[in-house]
């Protein structure tokens, strides 16, 4: 097996990962959406919306993991930008 091929079965992972958190955040979007509109205790409104948060965080976290990856293994290609990634990054601290 190339290390291309290991880089595009990384690659393939990696957004598959990224979609799982987003689907999460999206599953729990739904859920603070259907308690506040049925007058859900705040308790448990606060609860899904840390958990939107969290799951959104993750999953942006993982993008920037990714495009940080794909910078250090192919640092020749010049797609990504060390410095922009590090805006972007700190943008999500």
């Amino acid at each position: 097996m190339s290390s291309i091929e290991t880089s595009d079965e990384s690659k393939a992972e990696a957004k598959r990962k990224i979609l799982n958190r987003f689907r999460r955040a999206h599953g729990q979007l739904g859920a603070m959406i259907d308690a506040f509109e049925q007058d859900a205790p705040c308790r448990e409104i606060v609860h899904q919306l840390a958990a939107v948060s969290k799951a959104l965080d993750r999953a942006g976290y993982l993008v920037i993991s990714r495009a940080l990856t794909d910078c250090l293994m192919n640092p020749e290609s010049g797609t990504e930008d060390p410095d922009e990634l590090e805006e972007l990054f700190l943008r999500l601290a």
